[in-house]
C-alpha cells in the first residue's frame, strides 16, 4: 500500500513543480499539500473504503482548484493549465470512477460527477459517465432526461438525445414524464431546423443536395410521440400537459387543434377539461379599437373575457355538476379577485362573482372542504360576520368529523369575540375523535388563557389530558406546564411537575422545561443543596425515559455536577458508566468523543 501511495505522490509532483516554479504556490504550501494529500491517499488505499474519505479527497481537490484559479487572477497569469490543472481534473474524474464503481447505487454521487464534468467542460468524459450511470440506474426517468437534454442542448446531437429517449422508453413505456420531455425535444429540433432554413433562404446560400425535410419542419416527428403516447398514457392531464408544450412553439397550430379535439372527444366529462376550455377565454384577443388605450378600455376588455369564461364554467356546472368541477370554478373565481386593478369597479364584480359562486356551490353540498377556509376568511374580510358565522356552522354540520373544519370555525367565532365559543368548544370535542383532535384543544387552552380564570384554565388543561390521545397528551403536558409557570411561578410549575411526572408518556423538552425552571430560581445559600437535589431528581427522571436514546442528556447531567456549586463531580464516573450501559448503537460513540471533549475543556 505504502509504495502505491508514493507512486500516486510522485506522479503529482509534476504539476507541483510547475505550480511553484509560476509562483503561484510557495515551497511551503506545496509542502502542506503533498502531506495532506499523502494522508488522503493512504485513507483510499485500505482495505475496508469508507465513501466519506474519497468524498473529502474529492473536496480537497476541488478546493485546490479554486484555489490556483484565485492565485491566477491575482497574479494575472493565465499559462500552464494542462500541465497543472488537467492532472488535477484526471485525478478527480478517477477518484470519482473509483467511488461510483464501489457504491453504484449512490445516484448522488453519480450527480456529483456530473456536476463535475459540466463545470470543467469534459464533454468525453461525461458521455461516459451518462453510458455508466444509465447502465446501472436504468430504473429512474428522471437521469434518462438529464442525459438527453445535455446531448440535445450541450452537444447540439438530436440524433443522440432521440437516441436515449428511446432507449428510456423501453425501460419507462408509461412514464409520462418521459414522452413529455421527448415530444418537447423533437419540437425544439423542428424549431431549429426551421431558423436554420430561414437564415439559409436570407443569405440566398446554394444548399446543393441537402434539404429540409418538410415533415419535420411541421413537428411531425412530435404529432408521431403524441399519438403513440396517448394510447399508452390517459387521462386529461396528460393531453392538457402536451397541449401545453405545443403552445410554445408558433409553427404548431394545426397539432395543438387535433391534441384539443381529441380533448374534446375523449374527455368531455373530465373537469380539467372545462377547466381549460373555460380558461382558454381569457387569451382570445378582442379586435384592436383607438379607445383601447385608455385604462378603463383595458379592464372592460378584461371584465368581458372573463364573463365569457364563466359562461363556460356556468355550462360546466350544469352538464357535470362534481366537487370537482365546482372547485375549478371557484378557484379561477379567487384567482381572478386576487389579482390587482385599479378599477373598482372590476374588483367589485369580481367580489361579487366569487361570493355568488361560493354560496351557489355551498347550496348544491358540491364545495370541497379545503373551499370553506378560504370562503370564511373571505367573508370576514369584507365585513359579512353574521354571513360568516352561518358559512361556519354549516361546514361543520357537513363536515362533522374534520378537525381542521372546526378549528377554522372557532377561530372565526374567536375573530368576532362571539359568546358562543365555549359552547362551540364543547361540541367540536363531543363531535371529532379523540385522535387528531390536539389543534382543537391546544386552541381551546389558548383562548381560555386570555378569556376565562385561571381555575377554569387549569381544569381545562387537566381535562385534555385524560381525553386527547395518549402520544398528543405529551404537548399538552409541556403546555401545561408553561402556562403553570407563568401564571402562578416556580411553586405552581413544581406542583403540576409532580403531578404529571408519573403520568407517561412524556417528552424529553418536559423535563428540560422543568429543569430550566429550576435553574431560574434565585440562588439562597441554604437552598443550593435542595436546589441540586431537585435537579438530580428531574435528571433521573428525564434518563429513565430517554437515557437510551439521548447522549446529549447524559452530558448536560454531568456538566450540571460538575458546575453547580452543590454539585459532585466524583458522581461523573458512575455517570458515565450508566450512560455507557445504557446508550444504543453509534450513540455510544457520539458521547464518548464529546466527553472527551469536555473533560479537554473543549465543550
Amino acid at each position: 500500500m505504502a509504495e502505491r501511495v508514493e507512486q500516486r505522490i510522485e506522479a503529482r509532483l509534476p504539476e507541483l513543480e510547475q505550480l511553484e516554479r509560476v509562483g503561484l504556490f510557495t515551497r511551503k504550501e506545496i509542502k502542506a499539500v503533498i502531506k495532506k494529500a499523502s494522508a488522503l491517499e493512504y485513507k483510499i488505499q485500505r482495505r475496508a473504503l469508507h465513501k466519506e474519505d474519497f468524498i473529502n479527497y474529492i473536496q480537497y481537490e476541488i478546493n485546490l482548484l479554486e484555489l490556483i484559479k484565485k492565485r491566477r487572477s491575482r497574479i494575472g497569469y493565465s499559462f500552464k493549465k494542462d500541465e497543472i490543472e488537467y492532472s488535477i481534473v484526471q485525478r478527480i474524474n478517477g477518484l470519482f470512477k473509483r467511488a461510483t464503481e464501489k457504491w453504484k447505487d449512490d445516484v448522488q454521487l453519480w450527480l456529483s460527477h456530473v456536476a463535475f464534468c459540466k463545470k470543467w467542460n469534459k464533454k468525453i468524459q461525461l458521455s461516459k459517465v451518462f453510458s455508466a450511470m444509465l447502465a446501472i440506474h436504468p430504473n429512474k426517468p428522471a437521469l434518462w432526461i438529464m442525459a438527453a437534454k445535455w446531448e440535445m442542448e450541450e452537444r447540439l446531437s438530436s440524433e443522440s438525445a432521440r437516441h436515449l429517449f428511446l432507449r428510456a422508453l423501453r425501460f419507462h413505456p408509461e412514464s409520462p414524464k418521459l414522452y413529455q420531455e421527448y415530444f418537447r425535444m423533437e419540437l425544439m429540433h423542428a424549431e431549429k431546423q426551421r431558423k436554420e432554413k430561414k437564415e439559409f433562404e436570407q443569405a440566398k446560400m446554394d444548399l446543393g443536395e441537402f434539404s429540409y425535410s418538410e415533415e419535420v419542419l411541421n413537428g411531425e416527428m412530435a404529432r408521431i410521440i403524441y399519438r403513440n403516447a396517448v394510447e399508452k398514457i390517459k387521462g386529461a392531464e396528460f393531453y392538457l400537459s402536451l397541449l401545453s408544450i405545443a403552445k410554445l412553439f408558433d409553427f404548431t397550430q394545426d397539432l395543438q387543434k387535433e391534441i384539443l379535439e381529441n380533448l374534446q372527444a375523449k374527455y368531455a366529462d373530465d373537469p380539467l377539461t372545462w377547466d381549460y376550455m373555460a380558461r382558454r377565454e381569457l387569451e382570445m384577443g378582442s379586435l384592436p379599437s383607438p379607445e383601447c388605450s385608455s385604462k378603463q378600455m383595458k379592464a372592460s376588455e378584461v371584465a368581458q373575457k372573463e364573463e365569457r369564461c364563466c359562461a363556460v364554467f356556468e355550462e360546466a356546472v350544469t352538464a357535470l355538476p362534481t366537487e370537482a368541477m365546482w372547485k375549478c370554478y371557484v378557484t379561477f373565481c379567487l384567482e381572478r379577485l386576487n389579482r390587482k386593478t385599479n378599477s373598482e369597479e372590476l374588483r367589485k364584480k369580481r367580489l361579487e362573482r366569487t361570493l355568488c359562486v361560493f354560496s351557489r356551490a355551498h347550496e348544491s353540498t358540491l364545495l370541497p372542504e379545503t373551499l370553506y377556509k378560504q370562503w370564511l376568511y373571505l367573508l370576514l374580510e369584507v365585513g359579512l360576520s353574521e354571513k360568516a358565522t352561518e358559512v361556519a356552522a354549516a361546514a361543520t354540520k357537513r363536515f362533522s368529523q374534520s378537525v381542521e373544519m372546526w378549528h377554522t370555525r372557532l377561530q372565526v367565532l374567536i375573530k368576532l369575540n362571539s359568546s358562543d365559543v365555549a359552547q362551540c368548544f364543547e361540541e367540536a370535542v363531543r363531535q371529532v375523535k379523540s385522535k387528531g383532535c390536539l389543534p382543537l384543544w391546544t386552541l381551546w387552552v389558548e383562548w381560555s388563557e386570555g378569556a376565562n380564570s385561571k381555575e377554569d384554565t387549569q381544569a381545562l388543561y387537566q381535562r385534555s389530558l385524560f381525553v386527547i390521545d395518549p402520544a398528543d397528551s405529551v404537548t399538552m403536558k409541556e403546555k401545561y406546564l408553561d402556562w403553570a409557570y407563568r401564571e402562578g411561578g416556580y411553586k405552581k410549575a413544581k406542583k403540576v411537575f409532580t403531578s404529571l411526572h408519573e403520568s407517561r408518556p412524556f417528552s424529553l423538552e418536559f423535563f428540560r422545561k422543568m429543569i430550566e425552571i429550576e435553574k431560574e430560581q434565585v440562588s439562597v445559600t441554604c437552598q443550593e443543596s435542595c436546589k441540586m437535589l431537585n435537579l438530580r431528581e428531574y435528571y433521573e427522571r428525564a434518563l429513565r425515559e430517554f437515557g437510551s436514546t439521548d447522549s446529549d442528556l447524559w452530558l448536560d447531567y454531568i456538566k450540571e455536577e460538575l458546575s453547580h456549586p452543590q454539585g459532585k463531580p466524583v458522581n461523573c464516573g458512575n455517570i458515565h458508566w450508566r450512560a455507557m450501559k445504557m446508550l444504543e448503537g453509534e450513540l455510544v460513540e457520539k458521547f464518548v468523543s464529546k466527553y472527551t471533549l469536555l473533560q479537554t475543556g473543549h465543550l
